[in-house]
């Protein structure tokens, strides 16, 4: 029977570790408006773009969600789907290309398993990734209603969108423009071909159709989901809500529901400090607010000459420092002493702690010591920093990191901006200059100022009367849910 069915909504996260992590976040979420429903999470193979431990990784976190959320919460791990032999792409990014194109052919498997969870639940609502657009159809034919999932900013979303008019705007590839070009995107300060997401540049690009087809699909969904807020993004928010952003067609509502961040890993402090990871500690021990704190997500690897060259930066820059340093990919897993500057670590070992791989970020940003963040511009990363009122100084390295930091140097004013050669290597030099022109002056104190401001416009939001709060509860009732 129809009616006794209990009600769901499920979930389609891209299988990278950083989306399925602020998806379940968000399965959270609707949890608390509605503790009757159940989620359903679809779980695709971890991309081999992950590395060999990304199985393992979704593995473990899978489990400890399953372990205190597992009579709210259930995951669907969906048949393993290989490309078939000989597939190749032409891509500046072709193993995201890839694993794209693996998200593709495992359609059927999602259908299968919407219409497996369908026999013993009502679906309110299907809710996927901006990067799985190919379960819409499959929404449609299921009547189900479907929303995308935006897990960046609101100005990725208008760049996105706009994207159907700026293919028309700009009919050759952006590769075949000068790089001082300035392109005009609604919602979005002036850009250069360089600020825009990877895939992007060369219209004949196989990410380029994606993104293209991607952002034509967004009339179908029922509304758009973003882990962001009005007050960090005014301008794209009031343009892509006016319809400026989609002239050729109409947005679908927007709900801007963040900043909605994980904070599991800063609730582990007992008053023993049992179990505390060591660099937490260490920071026990700092000056307030006088530690920099440089940590690049988990696809955040740089060269060797490009480890040296920070090391040196940070070392003649006389500021105490946490540095999360992850093993380049050309060369076998090694210790920190072959990776950096002879006596380096003896050298910087009274003010500074470098950590292999993997820091505790939510819990070192909230940490009273942490006065500073080098950043890679990965949204939820920065979405940490903001709540923690931690002024950044922005190192994108892919995807649309580069837009982010435009939009957090020229337009929200909470970060300073790393600068490259043009080979991509970040000088010694700049190293030092930029953590000391955050730490230690004037511009640095102005972005410090106003990153607090923006803690604060983003606590406001998720206050009961909030903006975001709102969006949340007009989302949910939308669906229904007990009726």
């Amino acid at each position: 029977m129809e009616t006794m069915k209990k009600e769901a909504i499920v979930l389609y996260p891209c299988p990278y570790i950083g989306h399925l992590i602020s998806t379940v976040e968000l399965g959270r979420l609707f949890l608390t408006l509605r503790p009757s429903i159940t989620i359903h999470v679809l779980i695709s193979a971890p991309p081999p773009t992950e590395g060999p431990a990304a199985a393992a990784t979704t593995a473990s976190f899978i489990s400890s969600v399953s372990a205190t959320d597992g009579s709210s919460i259930s995951f669907h791990k969906l048949p393993h789907v290989a490309l078939p032999p000989g597939f190749s792409v032409r891509s500046a990014i072709p193993e995201v290309t890839k694993d794209l194109e693996v998200l593709r052919l495992d359609t059927p498997n999602v259908r299968s398993a919407i219409e497996s969870i369908s026999e013993g639940h009502h679906i309110r609502a299907l809710v996927i990734d901006l990067l799985c657009p190919y379960a819409l159809p499959v929404a449609r034919e299921l009547s189900i209603p479907c929303y995308y999932n935006v897990s960046s900013s609101i100005s990725s979303l208008a760049f996105m969108v706009y994207l159907d008019t700026f293919d028309k705007l700009y009919p050759k590839s952006f590769n075949d423009h000068d790089r001082s070009l300035i392109i005009e995107v609604p919602g979005i300060p002036p850009m250069q071909p360089l600020d825009m997401p990877c895939g992007i540049l060369d219209r004949d690009d196989h990410a380029y159709d994606f993104f293209f087809e991607t952002t034509r699909n967004f009339k179908q969904a029922h509304g758009v989901i973003v882990n962001s807020f009005e007050k960090c993004e005014p301008r794209a928010f009031r343009d892509v809500v006016a319809g400026i952003c989609t002239p050729s067609c109409t947005m679908p509502p927007l709900y801007c529901i963040g900043p909605l961040i994980t904070t599991r890993d800063c609730a582990h402090r007992g008053p023993d400090k049992k179990d505390v990871p060591e660099c937490l500690k260490w920071l026990d021990d700092q000056p307030s607010k006088s530690v920099i704190f440089l940590s690049f997500g988990s696809s955040g690897v740089f060269s060797k000459e490009q480890l040296m060259e920070t090391a040196v930066g940070l070392e003649r820059s006389g500021l105490r420092f946490l540095w999360v340093v992850r093993n380049p990919r050309d060369l076998p897993d090694t210790d920190l002493d072959m990776l950096l500057p002879d006596g380096f670590l003896e050298r910087t070992k009274k003010r500074g702690l470098v950590v292999k791989s993997w820091a505790p970020q939510g819990a070192v940003l909230n940490h009273g010591s942490v006065g500073g963040f080098v950043t890679h511009c990965g949204w939820n990363s920065i979405l940490e920093s903001i709540t923690a009122g931690v002024p950044m100084i922005t190192w994108p390295l892919y995807a649309e990191q580069r837009l982010n930091r435009l939009v957090l140097v020229k337009e929200t004013k909470v970060a300073l901006s790393m600068n490259a050669s043009e080979e991509g290597l970040v000088t010694a030099v700049e190293v030092e200059a930029r953590v000391r022109e955050l730490m230690d002056s004037e511009i640095g104190k102005s972005v410090r100022e106003r990153t607090l401001m923006m803690k604060a416009a983003a606590e406001a939001a998720l206050s009961p009367n909030g903006s975001s709060r709102a969006a949340l509860n007009q989302l949910v009732d939308s669906w229904n849910i007990g009726s």
